[in-house]
């Protein structure tokens, strides 16, 4: 795994250009069905793909926390709202809360979650593939391509089946 995480964003950047031209078609013309071939190419993969083993996505990048994320980890650190943002969280350029810093200060040593339950919104959908609508999420899904093997291989995947 380490060696795939490694030559990951490399192997993302070699397909950049070729990524953009793709969702650029799909956004003009989706296919009927590409929320069900999505569902299942997502399906597919972490069928094969196990998270722990990689947790990249909880390494180097941090999620949006809603009000409500924060509303119910708060609840569950027994902590006050504004107790729980001084000390986990900052407000960034777009003015919406994200973590302090990377890795994520929840992440124990063996990849797991330790507040995989109350885990925010962002963290639970990550890494977007199986969305509704999925051709409007294009350069969000192009970024998670250097971060998440799995997305990688969902989007090689998916120009293959939809060429």
């Amino acid at each position: 795994m380490q060696e795939t995480l490694e030559n990951l964003p490399d192997r993302a950047k070699d397909k950049h250009k070729e990524n953009k031209k793709f969702f650029s078609k799909l956004r003009k013309k989706p296919p009927k069905d590409l929320d069900r071939q999505m569902q299942e190419l997502h399906e597919e993969e972490f069928a094969k793909t196990n998270c722990l083993d990689c947790a990249n996505c909880c390494k180097t990048t941090g999620p949006l926390f809603t009000n409500k994320d924060i509303e119910r980890i708060s609840k569950h650190l027994k902590l006050k709202p504004q107790q729980f943002i001084e000390q986990y969280l900052r407000i960034d350029e777009d003015k919406d809360y994200v973590l302090q810093e990377v890795p994520c200060a929840f992440l124990a040593p063996d990849n797991y979650c330790l507040i995989y339950d109350v885990r925010p919104k962002a963290c639970r959908e990550y890494p977007h593939t199986d969305r509704k609508d999925f051709h409007k999420i294009s350069n969000l899904t192009i970024k998670n391509t250097a971060i998440c093997p799995a997305a990688y291989n969902i989007v090689e995947k998916m120009k293959a089946r939809l060429k």
